[in-house]
């Protein structure tokens, strides 16, 4: 699996520019609540974007509730009026930039519950899933590699095995974002390398024996930075949760 790493700025602007041009085409075709959208790869070639950026801004519309999507059927616009969507589209597309430090501090809240509920409910599929993206991870770090893509794939495929479907979808929303901003440049080698191993291999152990609360403290050690980023000297305080 391939991710495309973009700025949160060029992200951002993408995202939105896609959809607006959704939003103009629900307009133009007077598409009515249970309609369905055109399909991705159509969407993709409408807009000149990737499937990933289509994919993407329809996960943000779902979220926000304006679409849903069925399972081997497509995206369909849910039970609200024109008027209403348009205006909920812009309120979304003049959303400020997230705060960094919001971001983080709903990220580690996010996956201290994710990674106890995966812990609980993985299948023997999740468990192989979440291994070969832990074994990617370590073949990067082992060899000085940046291994952005690679610590992403881990945690998504955590959230996915949490089976908690609004969970993993707010987790494909904010998690990317913050990765590249937080580690887009950093190349661990050495001793540094080993421990960051460590400390996903804890994780992935605490999972496969499926045990939540060893899993939640080892999620807790790896964003010990996290912590010192956004709390600094109250993180204590904070940690006891």
């Amino acid at each position: 699996m391939k991710l495309e790493l973009l700025t949160k700025n060029e992200n951002r602007e993408i995202q939105n520019d896609i959809i607006s041009k959704i939003r103009d085409l629900i307009n133009y075709k007077n598409l009515e609540p249970g309609d369905k959208l055109p399909a991705e790869r159509v969407l993709a070639e409408k807009f000149e974007v990737s499937r990933s950026n289509v994919r993407s801004a329809l996960q943000k519309l779902e979220f926000y509730g304006i679409l849903y999507s069925k399972p081997q059927s497509g995206t369909f616009i849910a039970e609200i009026g024109q008027i209403a969507m348009n205006g909920m589209i812009e309120d979304i597309l003049g959303l400020a930039e997230q705060d960094f430090k919001s971001l983080v501090e709903t990220r580690i809240l996010l996956e201290l519950k994710i990674v106890k509920m995966a812990a609980l409910r993985r299948t023997e599929e999740d468990l192989q899933r979440i291994k070969e993206t832990l074994d990617a991870y370590k073949i990067k770090m082992v060899s000085g590699e940046a291994c952005v893509e690679e610590d992403l794939l881990f945690h998504l495929a955590i959230a996915s095995a949490c089976k908690n479907s609004t969970m993993n979808a707010l987790m494909l929303l904010i998690t990317p974002e913050i990765i590249v901003a937080y580690e887009e440049d950093k190349v661990c080698q050495g001793d540094v390398a080993l421990a960051q191993i460590r400390k996903h291999e804890d994780i992935y152990n605490a999972i496969r024996d499926q045990n939540p609360q060893m899993a939640k403290e080892k999620m807790k050690s790896h964003f010990t930075k996290l912590y010192d980023y956004i709390y600094g000297e109250n993180r204590n305080v904070v940690n006891k949760g």
